[in-house]
């Protein structure tokens, strides 16, 4: 991470102006308006909101260990051989989360640069961590991006929410979407036990209606398994997600051994920009 190439990705979240390197950790518009930077490699600028929350670093704890034993390994894969398919040259990840899903695509695009982009400090500070071609910015999705236009060939955006016209504006002409969504089955045993929220039915199609004005659905590849996870898996599984916030998910681990089978249903749309 350097300051410049922070800045190339970023615009000032209240007059809109490019953001140039400004001095020491700073960034700075041509209208005066400035933005302190951090040594661990990330800028904030999601505003003073108080009723938007992002993960905490109890929840990215728990991401960290579930997603350290490879369930989610396949989707991984899948949504970087999606990707790849493009080769981009400059990627952001909107939900970045730990960074679990970008590192790998950045593994098999080794030109290519990438802005994590979360509303949790701590997880964009857990996601640039080492990585030398990763900035990273704390932003609210549903404000107008601090992105600049067309400055991004492909937009990531996993079990994370979404903004389709700033999608639209901060892609590049023909540029890729890449969301994954649950499906209804997905976590259905939890749900049934009261460990899991509810799931909107067809999450898929509503997704799609919802981007149709900005995006055209180009690919679908929905997948299921049928996991038997240990009480530590469980209580992790839980407590990484918005479950979390309903459900005491540490207690879980503390249950009898016995295995718990649940069901990792999910969809992966690629969605080409509208121009």
């Amino acid at each position: 991470m350097s300051l410049q190439t922070m800045s190339e990705w970023l615009r000032c979240p209240i007059c809109f102006r490019p953001l140039e390197p400004g001095g020491p950790l700073v960034l700075r518009c041509s209208n005066g308006h400035a933005y302190d930077t951090n040594k661990r490699g990330y800028v904030s600028l999601a505003g003073a909101s108080r009723r938007l929350i992002g993960d905490s670093a109890e929840m990215l704890n728990a991401r960290d260990a579930f997603l350290a034993d490879g369930w989610y390994e396949p989707l991984r894969d899948s949504l970087a051989e999606l990707v790849v398919q493009d080769g981009p040259s400059t990627i952001l990840d909107v939900g970045c989360g730990t960074g679990y899903y970008l590192r790998e695509v950045l593994a098999r695009l080794p030109g290519a640069r990438a802005l994590g982009m979360d509303l949790s400090p701590v997880a964009v500070a857990r996601t640039v961590a080492g990585q030398d071609r990763i900035d990273g910015l704390v932003a609210n999705v549903w404000a107008p991006l601090p992105v600049r236009d067309d400055a991004v060939e492909v937009i990531l955006n996993v079990f994370a929410p979404r903004n389709p016209g700033e999608f639209h504006r901060t892609l590049r002409s023909g540029g890729l979407l890449a969301v994954v969504v649950p499906q209804e089955t997905h976590l259905q045993e939890l749900r049934a036990a009261g460990l899991a929220l509810g799931m909107q039915v067809n999450k898929g199609a509503h997704l799609t209606a919802s981007l149709d004005a900005y995006f055209v659905l180009e690919s679908r590849r929905a997948s299921s398994q049928l996991l038997s996870l240990r009480p530590a898996q469980v209580s992790s599984l839980v407590g990484m997600g918005p479950s979390a916030h309903h459900t005491d998910s540490a207690s879980l681990a503390d249950e009898p051994s016995a295995e718990r089978p649940v069901t990792v249903a999910v969809e992966l749309l690629g969605f080409r920009r509208r121009d």
